[in-house]
């Protein structure tokens, strides 16, 4: 009789179900990620180039005369509103324990976040004409 010897990752391998909730928990890893090269950029531009007592309305309008500098703020916005709305999801689950609860839950925070966001991002791009 030979045995095949076994490896602790064979053992443990197990198929996961690809859900909304393993999509969510990834996507709170990747804005994560995302997020930091955003918000230090942020930062260093507006802290430490620039310094927070010359930004007045005058800046802000030089800066988004750039569709670039839009696009680099709705892509701030967009990623650390979503790394957020999704940790909110995730501690309302430890109160929330319906399953039906839950999935509404989840739908009314996507859908939050997707109408929130795209209203900053359309006034962030297309701005706001007098």
């Amino acid at each position: 009789m030979t045995t095949v010897p076994v490896t602790p990752t064979e053992i443990r391998k197990a198929e996961v179900q690809q859900n909304y909730s393993s999509y969510a928990w990834k996507w709170v890893r990747y804005s994560g990620i995302l997020l930091i090269p955003l918000v230090w950029g942020h930062l260093l531009l507006q802290d430490a180039l620039v310094g927070a007592h010359k930004i007045d309305i005058s800046y802000v309008a030089a800066r988004w005369a750039d569709v670039g500098w839009r696009a680099y703020d709705a892509g701030l916005l967009a990623f650390a509103f979503a790394h957020g709305v999704n940790g909110f999801r995730q501690v309302a689950f430890d109160h929330v324990h319906s399953d039906r609860s839950r999935k509404i839950l989840s739908w009314v925070l996507l859908v939050g976040w997707f109408v929130i966001s795209a209203i900053g991002t359309i006034v962030l791009v297309v701005g706001v004409k007098r």
